[in-house]
């Protein structure tokens, strides 16, 4: 299984794809992967960025409900519940600060505690309803998947 992921195209897009569905690994991780496996540049961003956004519609959906029951858990789900929670409300200020465009821009931004999953957390724990978010998140994803080509391709060492 491991050898058809990194020596089959399809294999390839499957693990870039997959790879950019993960939590915290993300668009960040999948992206290099498909670059450094032989993917073009086009075909390796569009499995990252639908790899990506996937799961944010139903994270935007579904997570404040999960939420909401996790906090009522009286072991790990509800600690774990109450530290996202506390995740999200770290972001309020930039949120606060630049508006909608806050959201895009704390996904645009590939560092780590950044991302698509952690601007719908954001969205969710802040109010942002799902039809004005996903947009957001879709272009800060698009941002930060340009960004990490551009590094991904050395275009970084060319340019400067």
């Amino acid at each position: 299984m491991i050898s058809w992921l990194t020596s089959t195209y399809i294999g390839k897009l499957v693990a870039t794809f997959i790879i950019s569905m993960m939590p915290i690994v993300e668009l960040r991780g999948g992206l290099p992967y498909g670059v450094g496996f032989g993917l073009s540049p086009l075909v390796a961003f569009a499995a990252a960025v639908l790899g990506n956004m996937l799961p944010i519609p139903f994270v935007l959906l579904l997570l404040n409900g999960i939420l909401k029951w996790m906090k009522t858990q009286d072991n790990f789900l509800g600690k774990t519940a109450l530290w996202l929670e506390n995740k999200a409300y770290k972001n309020k200020d930039t949120i606060e600060k630049y508006g909608s465009l806050g959201l895009m821009i704390l996904v645009a931004i590939p560092l780590p505690g950044t991302g698509a999953w952690t601007g719908a957390l954001v969205a969710t724990v802040l109010g942002i309803r799902p039809k004005i978010a996903f947009p957001l998140i879709f272009i800060g994803v698009l941002i930060a998947g340009i960004i990490m080509l551009t590094v991904s391709y050395g275009l970084f060492e060319v340019i400067f």
